[in-house]
C-alpha cells in the first residue's frame, strides 16, 4: 500500500488537494445568501457588471480607477452568463471557490524547496484550510489575492536563489499581477529591495548582494520615471492609486501608526497559531546557521511580514482606527507554516537560548493585545483572528481573552518546545486540526460569515425574495431608489444588488455611506406651475422622471403601490409623474429618534391605512414607555395605542387614516421621554427624546 501511493506523482496528490478544496467551498458557498461586506461588495460587483454589459470599469455608471483591475474581471463572466442577479452571484461565488482553493499550489511549490514531498504536500492543505478561505463566500479581493501573493513570494524567492534577467522579469510581473489584483501590493516593493539585504544578513556576507545591482537600478529607474511621469502630467505620485489616492495625502501620526504596526503583528502571531511566529523568530535568530534555500525563504517571508504589516497598520492608523484587518495579511500564514514545515525538515533543531527567547516573544505579543478595543461588529469582516474568541465569550477561561490566549498558548508552545524530533510532525498537523477548529466559528459561528450575511439580508430586505423587484417590473423599465437616510442603508445595497431593474441611487441629505455615482436631489415645497409640491429635482433643477421608486415609508408619491416590506418599510411604486413626495413628517430626527410629539401629514390623502413601527432604547429609557396615535377626523382624538418595551424590540402601531380637507394627519405622542446628558454619563445630548420611529407603511384604501 505504501508503495503505491508512493508512485503516485506529486502533481497528481497536489490536484487532488485542489479539488478535494473546491469540492468543500462549492458545498459551504451554496448556503451564503447575501453579501455584508459593504461597500467592497457593491463596487466589485457593479464593476464585474458594468465589464460583463459595457467592457468598462464603472460604478453606477460613473467610470473609476485605483480599484482591483483583475479581480473584476474575474467574476465578470458570471454576471454576463446569468441575467438573474441571484445567480450570477451563485456563480460568482464559486469561482471565488475555485481560484481560492489555488493557493495551494504556490504553497506547495514554496514548501518543496525546503521540505520533501510529504511536507510540502501538507503545507498546501494547511493553506487551503486557514479560517480566511471564508473570503470564498464574498465579492471580495481575497480570494484573488490569497493565490496571486503566494505566488508572488515564490517568484520572489526563486529570484533570490537565481537573482538572474529572466526572473527579474518574472518578479516584475509577478508584482504587476499583485498590483492590479490589489493595490496594497505597493507594500510588495520595499519587500523587494529588503529581501536580498536579509538574505545578505543571514549570509554575512557583502557580496551576496552583488548579483542584485540590476534589481536596484532598475527600481531606481522606475521611481525615478514616475516621479517625471506624475510631474509632467501635473500630478501626485498618489494620484496613482485612483479611488486611494487619499492613502497617500496626508500626514501619519508615526507613534499611532507604530502602536498599529505593533497590534497586527500581535493579531497576525495570533492568527497562525502562535508556533509558526516562534519559529520564525528562532530561525532569524539563528539565520547564518541555515540552509542556502531556507535562507531565501526567510529574508522574503521577513520581508513580506515586517512591509505589508506597516502598510496595513498605517492605513489603518487613519482610516480604520476601530479594527486590526487579518484579511489583508493572510496570506502570510502559509508563509509562516512553511517555516514550521522546514522546521520538522531539518528535525526540529532547539538551541536553547535561542528557541527559549523566540517563544518567550512569540507568546508575549499575544498576550499584550488589546482585545476588548477590537472584539466587535468590524471583526466580522476584517480580523477573522478574533472571531473565535468572540464567539465563545461565555466560555473564556476565568471570564477573560487573556487567561484564554495563555493557556491555549502555553499548551501550543509546550508541544513546540518540548515534542521529540522523531514526533515533530506532530507541531504541523496539529495547526492544520486548528485552522481547521477554528474555520467553523469563522463560518457558521453566531459572528461567523453565514450569521452576518443573514443578518445583512435581513436589515435590507427581510422576507421577500431577493429578486422581487425585478419580478415585479416589466423588462427593460428602471427603478429609483431614493436614500432619506431614515432606513437602513442596507435597504438600499442588497435591493441594488440583487436586481438588475434598479437603476440610479438618489439621496436628499448625505449619500449612503461610501456610496459612488449617487445623485443629490432636493425637494420643491411648492408648485412651479409644471411639477406638482413635493417634486424631486437634482442640481441642474431636473425632475426624477422614472416609471417605478424604491422608496422608504416616509415618502409616499404619486403613483400606485407595487409591493412593500412590511418589517423595514421599502416600498415600491408605478410613478404615474415624476418623483415627488405627499408626505410632510415633523418630530423626528435625522438619527430616527422622535421628540415628545410627531405629526404625519399626507397630501392629496383619499385614505387608508399608517403603520408605524418603532423601538425604544434601554440606555435611555429603563421602563415601558406609551405611544398614542390620533387623527384629525377622529372625534375623541385618540385612536390607537401600544406600550413600547425597553428592551429594544420593535413594536407596530396601526391607524385608520380619513380626509380632512384632502389631507389625512396623524399625530403621536410618546410618554415618557428622557434627556440623554441627564441620563446617560458624559452625554452631551440635550435633546428631549422619546423612541426611534423606525419606519411608515401607509396602504391607500382599495
Amino acid at each position: 500500500m505504501g508503495e503505491r501511493l508512493a508512485a503516485i506523482p506529486d502533481w497528481a496528490w497536489l490536484a487532488g488537494i485542489v479539488a478535494l478544496s473546491c469540492a468543500l467551498r462549492l458545498w459551504l458557498v451554496r448556503g451564503m445568501v447575501a453579501p455584508f461586506v459593504f461597500v467592497d461588495e457593491a463596487i466589485y460587483t457593479e464593476l464585474a457588471r458594468s465589464l460583463a454589459d459595457s467592457g468598462s470599469y464603472a460604478v453606477r455608471e460613473t467610470p473609476v480607477s485605483g480599484y482591483s483591475l483583475l479581480y473584476p474581471a474575474l467574476i465578470a463572466p458570471a454576471y454576463g452568463a446569468f441575467d438573474g442577479l441571484v445567480d450570477a452571484y451563485g456563480a460568482a461565488k464559486a469561482t471565488n471557490a475555485v481560484v481560492m482553493s489555488l493557493a495551494a499550489i504556490p504553497t506547495y511549490l514554496l514548501a518543496r524547496r525546503v521540505t520533501g514531498m510529504w511536507l510540502a504536500l501538507l503545507g498546501a492543505v494547511i493553506a487551503v484550510a486557514v479560517p480566511s478561505m471564508a473570503y470564498t463566500g464574498t465579492m471580495t479581493t481575497e480570494s484573488l489575492f490569497y493565490p496571486v501573493a503566494l505566488g508572488f513570494a515564490f517568484v520572489l524567492v526563486r529570484y533570490l536563489e537565481r537573482p538572474g534577467y529572466a526572473w527579474l522579469a518574472a518578479l516584475v510581473v509577478a508584482l504587476g499581477v499583485a498590483f492590479a489584483t490589489r493595490s496594497q501590493s505597493l507594500a510588495f516593493v520595499p519587500a523587494i529591495a529588503t529581501a536580498p539585504l536579509l538574505l545578505a544578513l543571514f549570509r554575512s556576507s557583502r557580496a551576496a548582494l552583488r548579483p542584485f545591482a540590476p534589481l536596484y537600478v532598475l527600481g531606481a529607474a522606475a521611481a525615478l520615471g514616475l516621479v517625471v511621469l506624475q510631474a509632467v502630467r501635473g500630478q501626485s505620485l498618489a494620484d496613482l492609486l485612483g479611488a486611494y489616492s487619499i492613502v497617500g495625502e496626508g500626514g501619519y501620526d508615526v507613534d499611532h501608526v507604530l502602536r498599529y504596526w505593533l497590534w497586527h503583528v500581535e493579531e497576525l502571531d495570533l492568527y497562525v497559531g502562535i508556533v509558526p511566529f516562534a519559529v520564525l523568530l528562532l530561525f532569524v535568530l539563528r539565520g547564518r546557521t541555515l540552509p542556502a534555500r531556507l535562507q531565501e525563504h526567510l529574508a522574503a517571508t521577513t520581508a513580506l511580514l515586517v512591509w505589508s504589516t506597516l502598510a496595513v497598520g498605517a492605513f489603518a492608523s487613519r482610516f480604520a482606527s476601530d479594527r486590526v484587518q487579518d484579511r489583508y495579511l493572510f496570506f502570510l500564514a502559509p508563509l509562516l507554516v512553511v517555516c514550521v514545515l522546514a522546521w520538522v525538515e531539518l528535525a526540529a533543531p532547539r538551541p536553547r537560548a535561542a528557541t527559549a527567547a523566540a517563544a518567550a516573544i512569540a507568546l508575549a505579543l499575544v498576550l499584550v493585545f488589546p482585545y476588548v478595543k477590537f472584539i466587535g461588529e468590524p471583526a466580522k469582516s476584517d480580523t477573522l483572528g478574533l472571531i473565535p474568541l468572540w464567539t465563545f465569550n461565555e466560555h473564556l477561561l476565568a471570564g477573560r481573552y487573556w487567561t484564554t490566549v495563555a493557556a491555549v498558548g502555553a499548551v501550543l508552545l509546550t508541544l513546540f518546545l518540548l515534542v521529540p524530533a522523531r514526533y515533530a510532525l506532530a507541531v504541523p498537523v496539529i495547526l492544520l486540526v486548528l485552522f481547521a477548529m477554528l474555520s467553523r466559528p469563522v463560518w457558521s459561528g453566531s459572528h461567523g460569515f453565514l450569521a452576518a450575511g443573514i443578518g445583512a439580508l435581513r436589515q435590507g430586505n427581510p422576507g421577500l425574495p431577493r429578486d422581487w423587484i425585478d419580478r415585479a417590473v416589466p423588462d427593460g423599465d428602471e427603478v429609483a431608489v431614493l436614500w432619506t437616510g431614515r432606513a437602513d442603508r442596507f435597504t438600499v445595497n442588497m435591493n441594488e444588488f440583487f436586481n438588475r431593474r434598479v437603476g440610479h441611487v438618489y439621496y436628499t441629505d448625505q449619500p449612503t455611506p461610501g456610496g459612488i455615482g449617487e445623485i443629490h436631489v432636493v425637494r420643491l415645497d411648492a408648485d412651479d406651475g409644471e411639477l406638482r409640491a413635493g417634486a424631486f429635482v437634482d442640481a441642474a433643477g431636473r425632475p426624477v422622471t422614472v416609471p417605478y421608486a424604491l422608496l422608504d415609508g416616509s415618502i409616499v408619491p404619486d403613483g400606485a403601490l407595487v409591493g412593500r416590506n412590511e418589517v423595514v418599510g421599502t416600498a415600491l411604486w408605478r410613478l404615474t409623474g415624476p418623483l415627488s413626495s405627499r408626505t410632510e413628517i415633523t418630530g423626528i430626527y435625522a438619527d430616527t429618534w422622535s421628540g415628545e410629539r410627531v405629526r404625519w401629514r399626507l397630501l392629496r390623502c383619499e385614505g387608508g391605512r399608517l403603520t408605524a413601527t418603532v423601538h425604544s432604547d434601554p440606555s435611555l429609557v429603563t421602563r415601558a414607555q406609551g405611544l398614542r396615535a390620533s387623527t384629525q377626523a377622529s372625534a375623541r382624538g385618540v385612536d390607537a395605542f401600544v406600550r413600547v418595551p425597553p428592551t429594544g424590540e420593535q413594536v407596530s402601531l396601526g391607524i385608520r387614516t380619513e380626509p380632512d380637507g384632502g389631507t389625512c394627519t396623524v399625530d403621536y405622542v410618546v410618554a415618557p421621554t428622557a434627556n440623554p446628558s441627564e441620563v446617560i454619563p458624559g452625554s452631551t445630548d440635550d435633546r428631549e427624546l422619546g423612541v426611534h420611529f423606525d419606519a411608515f407603511a401607509w396602504r391607500p384604501r382599495p
